[in-house]
């Protein structure tokens, strides 16, 4: 939600696509030449704003989008007409005969939805490409994998339904990496079973996400790998593959000083009164709150920048405002920025450690940012 023209940003996130495409470029030089790059643009582009991000990854050259739903799928035609989409969720049942609409790519779990889609597609007279998904672990979409068979074969028989892929998702492949590789054998075992090898090179084969990647995943059929957040400059678990890709941040999130005032000794702050000053102290009131993405679980843990200075929150992030001390530093007054996530004069808040102080992942950081928040984008196309 942009102001009226003409009044000043309250708080903003600002988008470097640029930086985005430099990214993407560093990435595919980080892969081998035969591996395609599928771009997970879901939840509107991680809240980075799906239209301006799929352009300019379609500029740099992805591969494939990957959203989780018909609705962004709908939203992505609307920029491209003809670029490869992947649904990663299920379809509704309802939902199927808007398929063929779209021209999207469906993952596939059961013989049911197989049978629903390609009754779909042949009242559309359209053929439709599917990527099966095969559930090793996760509990969540796909068949599971001992009971991959019949779904493989009812793809198969289906007059207007074309296998286009098939994929799984791991669970855990930062924080469990022996259960990661069981995954991996219980999904390639299952491709061995049911998927001839020599049918194979033309399908997208894909089980990581870059936070999973590791080298001797390129090796085997694997010619696909989903890329999320680090396309956004958010690094993956230290030894994956692509951990050492110098990735640049893309997302920043700002707001201003509102108000500067002085509090003595003793006074209770916020919602609650769950911090109380120590000291005469002179604090700063922000234009932004929960209302706008920063979390109440970051209420008297997290830092924000401003003048290039560490400012800790103070008590409970309230809707609309937040207060932070400031008595360290004098200059401070109404109008100055305050960076929530970024850089600001050679000090930076990363993502990651925002997530940290919130109790969650940068996922959902990204995710949370508000539509009350406008989205800046620098660098536009020919940068």
């Amino acid at each position: 939600m942009s102001p009226p023209s003409g009044l000043p940003l309250r708080c903003w996130a600002e988008i470097d696509l640029a930086a985005l495409e430099r990214n993407l470029r560093l990435i595919r030089a980080a892969l081998p030449p035969h591996i395609r790059y599928v771009a997970v643009v879901k939840a509107d582009a991680y809240g980075h704003g799906l239209p301006q991000i799929a352009a300019r990854l379609m500029h740099a050259g992805a591969d494939l989008f990957a959203v989780a739903n018909l609705a962004e799928a709908a939203a992505l035609r609307e920029i491209t007409p003809d670029w490869p989409i992947l649904l990663l969720s299920p379809l509704l049942p309802e939902e199927m005969r808007f398929a063929p609409d779209y021209d999207v790519a469906v993952t596939v779990s059961s013989v049911e939805e197989v049978e629903r889609l390609d009754r779909a597609a042949a009242a559309a007279r359209r053929q439709l490409n599917v990527h099966l998904k095969i559930d090793t672990g996760m509990g969540r979409a796909g068949v599971w994998h001992e009971e991959a068979g019949p779904v493989f074969e009812a793809v198969r028989c289906a007059a207007y339904l074309r296998l286009a892929g098939v994929f799984t998702h791991f669970s855990s492949p930062g924080e469990d990496p022996v259960f990661t590789a069981e995954q991996r054998r219980r999904f390639l075992a299952a491709l061995e079973a049911h998927q001839p090898a020599a049918g194979r090179e033309a399908l997208f084969i894909h089980a990581d996400n870059s936070a999973g990647l590791e080298t001797i995943e390129l090796a085997g059929p694997f010619n696909a790998v989903r890329v999320g957040l680090l396309q956004f400059g958010v690094m993956p678990t230290p030894g994956a593959l692509l951990a050492e890709v110098p990735a640049e941040p893309v997302f920043s999130f700002r707001t201003r000083v509102g108000l500067v005032k002085s509090l003595p000794a003793g006074t209770r702050i916020s919602y609650g009164g769950t911090h109380t000053l120590a000291r005469s102290s002179r604090v700063a009131i922000l234009t932004a709150g929960y209302g706008d993405g920063i979390p109440r679980a970051a209420s008297n843990r997290g830092s924000i920048l401003v003048r290039g200075q560490r400012c800790p929150i103070l008590g409970r992030v309230t809707m609309d405002q937040t207060i932070i001390d400031v008595t360290h530093l004098p200059e401070v007054h109404a109008g100055d920025e305050a960076v929530l996530v970024g850089r600001q004069l050679g000090e930076e808040i990363p993502l990651t450690e925002f997530s940290r102080h919130a109790d969650t992942i940068p996922w959902e950081t990204l995710c949370s940012v508000t539509k009350r928040v406008p989205r800046i984008y620098r660098t536009p196309l020919g940068t």
